[in-house]
């Protein structure tokens, strides 16, 4: 039985993927925004966000907010619910049927509660600390592959950071010396997600804000696997104190510590500082 925050955000989640699905047949007319170079919003964003907070506002209303579209709304507690409207704007904007919505409640600057929703899959993805990673109902687990030979991971190539794209590409070549592929899905939401229940072996990716990951952080801790940055350190606080972009990578316990050892022997670590 889930507790009440999560069947709140669950209701918020679902409430913005059907904003998200209804306007999926009218993508030439939507208004489009490019917030930074190769970085784009559109009115379905900011809609589905606004959902969002008010469904959770209404349960919650001393509770602050992080939202990709609005920032920062100060709440009066401690408790921020950290939201992502709609991971892969990209893929969603050109037909691509590979999105999201990503909502997490972050005290003190670590995921309590997550809820990824695929609304076209209809997956629900939701997690609280120390109870576990489920998915529709059923438990998760990550992969269990010990090492990097056959693994299949996700990664991504976020605009903001292009410029350590040649490390970023040695790293990939380095990788696929053992690795089965790299797939670049365009959700980061979605790769941790699929990491948690084991169809990735492992994720690893730069420049990843809070809304992009807090949710599926816990999704991936919960079901028993390791998230960390370049440098195997814990992840930088998950609220507006860490909202400059980090890296990170995540897996199960054994292979998180090889995909971190490669990324630094690389260069891929040291280029991004």
């Amino acid at each position: 039985m889930q507790i009440p925050v999560v069947n709140v955000m669950v209701k918020a989640a679902r409430a913005a993927g059907n904003v998200l699905l209804r306007n999926m047949n009218r993508l030439d007319a939507l208004k489009v925004i490019e917030k930074d170079r190769q970085d784009y919003a559109s009115e379905v964003d900011e809609q589905a966000e606004q959902i969002i907070v008010k469904e959770l506002r209404r349960a919650y209303p001393e509770a602050g907010f992080l939202g990709e579209e609005a920032g920062i709304q100060p709440g009066k507690g401690g408790a921020l619910f950290v939201i992502d409207p709609l991971d892969g704007t990209s893929n969603y904007l050109r037909g691509i049927p590979h999105w999201c919505v990503s909502i997490a409640l972050v005290e003190r600057g670590e995921p309590q509660h997550a809820v990824i929703f695929d609304p076209l899959r209809n997956e629900l993805f939701t997690a609280s600390r120390g109870r576990g990673a489920v998915l529709n109902d059923r438990r998760i687990r990550v992969a269990e592959r010990r090492d990097l030979d056959g693994a299949l991971l996700a990664t991504g190539f976020p605009p903001r950071e292009r410029i350590h794209a040649p490390a970023q590409l040695e790293c990939v070549r380095e990788l696929l010396r053992s690795a089965e592929d790299i797939r670049r899905t365009g959700s980061a939401a979605l790769d941790l997600a699929y990491v948690a229940c084991g169809r990735f072996d492992g994720y690893f990716e730069s420049g990843v804000k809070p809304w992009d990951i807090a949710a599926g952080i816990l999704l991936v801790r919960e079901a028993g696997g390791r998230v960390c940055d370049f440098a195997g350190a814990q992840t930088a606080p998950l609220d507006q104190r860490g909202i400059h972009g980090r890296a990170l990578i995540a897996s199960n316990q054994k292979l998180t510590g090889e995909l971190q050892a490669l990324i630094r022997q690389s260069g891929y670590a040291a280029a991004i500082g």
